[in-house]
């Protein structure tokens, strides 16, 4: 398995803050698409990571973590 980055953060932080995933594309303009990447933790651009931040205050360490390859030593 590869590292990757997950944004396990931002939907628990949108959880306890009564919305739901798709509420990011009213609230910030985000598509079907890249919501669906997010979820997957699938490779979105800087500008998407930007404007959730600037939309909820946090820094991008609130919403997302590296996860390391299970299998590095």
């Amino acid at each position: 398995m590869m590292a990757s980055i997950r944004f396990f953060k931002l939907f628990d932080m949108l959880a306890r803050m009564g919305y739901k995933k798709t509420d990011l594309k009213t609230e910030i303009g985000l598509s079907s698409t890249t919501i669906a990447k997010l979820s997957k933790g699938e490779s979105v651009t800087t500008d998407t990571i930007l404007r959730i931040c600037e939309r909820f205050d946090v820094q991008p360490g609130d919403i997302m973590e590296y996860v390391p390859d299970e299998d590095q030593s």
